[in-house]
Parts: structure tokens; sequence; C-alpha cells
């Protein structure tokens, strides 16, 4: 009998986590299952190669995908008609100066096949700590003086761990997502974690890796932070 997901204890303070090569294969590499959403336990999940994922009423899970959905900065796809979009300037960027009606409106965002939220209070009060801790990031797409976009995630050495993003306005989240690229790549980030694959960040340039190779980018470009 296969011994994962593990449970992990919510009193553990040690936040190790067990191998991620040891994840289930479906769906999408369910590795733990419980624990708590402390800053500590979620760096050092996202250090191993592993995010919380779970609906309301559900115990935190923690998954880590083979493959994984990643995106190459340099490997950003811009398409003509993005780029137009950009010329124009219709949209102003920003960031880190709305991250609570971020996190907020891609909890409050449908997603096809799902019923719901993922982004529970519980997990937007764990991000808007990381966030006060300079860790977690948002970038914001306004019209105006109204949020039609954006997205947030965790900032780790040179690897931003993707989480999630909205759009109230046709091309908003991926306007907000050239931002940040742009921004990642001034500073010499090597790699965007960006989880699962959606034909969304396909059209961007991501792609999907075997999870080792992830696990070893993850290690290599984190060593920065760990320092």
């Amino acid at each position: 009998m296969n011994p994962y997901p593990v449970w992990l204890d919510q009193d553990d303070s040690n936040y190790q986590f067990p191998d991620p090569m040891n994840a289930l294969t479906e769906p999408n590499g369910l590795l733990a299952v419980g624990g708590d959403l402390s800053a500590d336990r979620i760096i050092c999940a996202y250090l191993s190669g592993i995010f919380p994922w779970y609906s309301q009423g559900q115990p935190i899970l923690w998954w880590s995908p083979d493959p994984r959905a990643v995106l190459f900065p340099e490997k950003l796809h811009v398409s003509k008609s993005l780029k137009k979009v950009i010329r124009k300037k219709k949209f102003k960027t920003t960031m880190d100066q709305a991250f609570h009606q971020v996190i907020c409106a891609c909890a409050q965002s449908p997603r096809e096949e799902q019923d719901g939220t993922w982004i529970t209070d519980d997990m937007q009060h764990a991000y808007l700590n990381l966030h006060k801790l300079g860790i977690a990031h948002s970038v914001e797409c306004w019209l105006g003086d109204e949020l039609v976009g954006g997205l947030y995630g965790l900032s780790l050495g040179k690897v931003f761990f993707g989480e999630s993003m909205f759009s109230l306005h046709s091309n908003a989240s991926k306007v907000a997502f050239v931002h940040l690229l742009d921004e990642l790549t001034k500073s010499d980030y090597a790699l965007i974690d960006c989880q699962v694959t959606t034909d969304h960040l396909l059209s961007l340039g991501a792609e999907e890796i075997p999870r080792k190779q992830f696990l070893a980018l993850v290690q290599q470009h984190t060593l920065p932070f760990l320092d």
C-alpha cells in the first residue's frame, strides 16, 4: 500500500516535508495533508517544490505536480496583439500597491470546472502575512482608478512562485504578467513556477518540465534566499 499522502502534525515545529518525488501521480501530485499555514511552513514547502491547495471544509492539502508548469523569463511569448495593447498604454501597472485587493479578486474570480475557491480565508490571511514579511508580492493592472487585473505569488531567491491571477478586462492579467516578467528579468530571476498547466499560461510561453528537473532548479536558484 502506498503510504502517501503523509499526514502532518500541526504542532510539529521542524516543518519538514516528505520527499516530493514520492508524491502521488494522480491528481497533480498530492504529497501531504494537514499541518498549518504558518509562514515558516509555507516557505519550507515552496523551497521543497510543494504548495498548498485545498477547498473550504477540507484539511490543508500539499501538492508537487509531475510534470510541473514553469516559464523561463527568456522564453516569454508576447503576441502581436498584446504588444499593441501594451504600446497603447491603456492600462497602468504597479507592484505591491494593492495586495489585499488582488488576492481577494483572485479568490472571487470564477474558474472553469471549479465551484467555489481554493483561496480560502485562511489562505488569504497566510499570504497577507507573507506579504507583510516581504516574501509575497502582487502586480496590479489598473484602468483609470479601477483594479481590472493582477496576480500574486512568492519570491524566494531567484524564483518567483506564481499563485493566482485574475482579469476583469480583456488582456489585463496578461499585461500584469508581462510587467512582472520585465521586473524579474531586471533582477536576473531564473524561473517562474506556474504550478499547473493552463492554456492561458501556455500562450505566454509556459512549458512543462519533469518534477525532478524542477526541484533541481529550485534548489539551485533559491540559494540566495537560504544564504
